[in-house]
């Protein structure tokens, strides 16, 4: 053992006193471990619970925040149904039906423009605020509304609310959730959306037994209710700390970025990246070029982004989701199904599916991508709407042409969620740089609201021009023009921070192998900005 201690040591002489001192700093050394260790585990338990806690914390601001997508989806459900008792309270139009149920898309393009400006002007948080105001004030007026004009009146108002909401929603939450969970955070809208729509169907189920006169009241008075518990979220949910910067309020910006991200090392280098984006924005030659200048003269990068932002955007709707989902009681309809009852209860099995077909998205989206999902997603909804047009053209009304409809309308919208219905809003919540990204979502929206208030707007006439069969074979030919779009326009974002997808926009790659750019190249790019 001596001869260990002297080694220890390092000292050649065989002396006492060095095997002494070599014990000595032996002993010393497994003291000194134990502390050590208890320290790592302490500080690990401390990382787990910080880390649960940010988790918890990000998601409720995620919920909070798509709490008025619930209010658009509601909307489209239980209008669906309500039309139909309107029309037998108002004695309205087949062209005032058309009308009432598409406008609501149409005005709202004016409260997604207007939400860009506000949002950068007030902030992402108090634009939903307002956004749950205009809502609630629209709907007390279609309750009360003793005619079609004055109903009218409050779908304009509603509309201008879910316009803020749609657009704003989407950019807040990828303004302040962590890069390996942005695509899943993202997606809350579309869950919540599809959330609305299956409530407002089985609003309509539970409301159809009342009187003509009252019942649609009701239906469209409980789509009040989520607005209410926007309130509530104001006292709980952050600003975004991109927009906190913007305001050169970086102190705050670093106290939110505290609350969600799990690792604190991390902060800081999130904070630097949020500071040199939005100093790249304001700087250099774009300081004297107003972001509306900057956005109808872009950039090649910027026109790339507006090109795949736009695009999905419009493709989601053209493809004919809101068609399928406002008209569902006239599709069933025109199968065969006569009872207004299993009408609406047929309406509730599409909620349903949309609704679970959804989760399956969220699982997904963070782990094999967006592209792969869009992929999934337009060439399943093309299979489907072929597969409609071809049963209500040639199945007849039978037994076998109804279950073919209903199957096929289920599995329209179960893979229009697991794909382009929430990864749309995620791109354009992504893509953007952080100087244009509330108003270049929200041109995003536009497109998305213009394209959907035109479909639901002009589809029982163009169905009574064609027959429904030929209106979905046109939906069919749309949606496979929409699979080549997302080869060639489409890249992958799955793991790449804000900053990262700015520059990936930037490469000669971009369009390249099917738009895809490796996470390596932006990387270089960063590295070598």
């Amino acid at each position: 053992m001596g001869l260990v201690g002297v080694g220890e040591t390092g000292n050649g002489e065989m002396g006492l006193s060095s095997v002494a001192l070599g014990t000595k700093n032996k002993y010393k050394r497994m003291d000194s471990q134990l502390p050590d260790e208890d320290e790592d585990a302490s500080q690990h338990q401390l990382q787990e619970t910080r880390s649960k806690k940010t988790r918890k914390y990000v998601l409720a601001c995620a919920i909070f925040a798509s709490l008025n997508s619930v209010l658009l989806g509601y909307d489209v459900g239980v209008m669906s149904g309500a039309i139909i008792f309107i029309q037998e309270d108002l004695k309205i139009t087949e062209v005032q039906e058309e009308v009432l149920v598409g406008i609501l898309s149409i005005v709202s393009l004016f409260g997604s423009l207007a939400g860009g400006k506000t949002s950068d002007m007030i902030g992402r948080k108090w634009t939903m605020a307002l956004a749950a105001v205009v809502f609630q004030a629209g709907a007390g007026v279609m309750v009360f509304a003793p005619s079609f004009e004055i109903l009218m009146i409050g779908r304009l108002l509603a509309g201008i609310g879910i316009g803020f909401g749609v657009m704003i929603a989407p950019v807040y939450i990828a303004e302040i959730s962590p890069t390996i969970a942005r695509g899943s955070l993202t997606s809350f809208p579309e869950i919540f959306i599809n959330l609305g729509i299956l409530l407002g169907y089985v609003s309509n189920y539970a409301f159809s037994g009342l009187p003509a006169h009252i019942n649609w009241r009701i239906m469209l008075g409980v789509g009040i209710l989520p607005s209410v518990f926007i309130g509530f979220a104001l006292f709980i949910i952050p600003e975004s700390p991109r927009w906190l910067v913007i305001q050169n309020r970086v102190d705050e910006a670093r106290s939110v970025l505290l609350k969600t991200n799990e690792n604190e090392s991390e902060v800081e280098d999130r904070l630097n990246e949020i500071l040199v984006a939005a100093d790249t924005s304001s700087g250099g030659k774009y300081e004297e070029k107003s972001v509306t200048r900057e956005l109808l003269s872009p950039s090649p990068a910027l026109r790339r982004m507006l090109i795949t932002g736009f695009g999905i955007q419009c493709f989601q709707q053209i493809t004919g989701i809101d068609a399928t989902v406002y008209y569902s009681p006239e599709i069933f309809r025109e199968a065969g199904i006569e009872d207004k009852t299993n009408l609406l209860a047929a309406t509730v099995a599409v909620g349903v599916t949309k609704t679970v077909f959804i989760m399956v998205a969220i699982l997904l989206i963070d782990k094999i991508g967006r592209k792969p999902l869009l992929y999934v997603s337009t060439i399943g909804m093309t299979a489907c709407l072929f597969s409609l047009a071809f049963t209500l053209t040639f199945l007849g009304k039978g037994q076998i042409g109804i279950a073919m409809a209903i199957l096929s309308v289920c599995g329209n919208v179960a893979f229009f969620s697991v794909g382009i219905g929430p990864v749309c809003w995620v791109l354009t919540s992504e893509i953007f740089p952080l100087r244009l990204r509330a108003q270049a979502g929200a041109l995003g929206a536009v497109g998305n609201r213009v394209c959907s208030g035109l479909v639901a707007m002009s589809f029982l006439s163009v169905s009574n021009a064609i027959s429904f069969g030929g209106t979905f074979l046109i939906f069919s030919v749309v949606s496979a023009v929409s699979v080549a779009f997302v080869y060639v326009f489409v890249p992958e974002t799955k793991g790449k921070s804000l900053e990262q997808i700015e520059l990936l926009f930037q490469t000669e790659q971009w369009q390249g192998e099917g738009g895809q750019v490796e996470l390596g190249d932006v990387e270089h790019l960063v590295q070598k900005g």
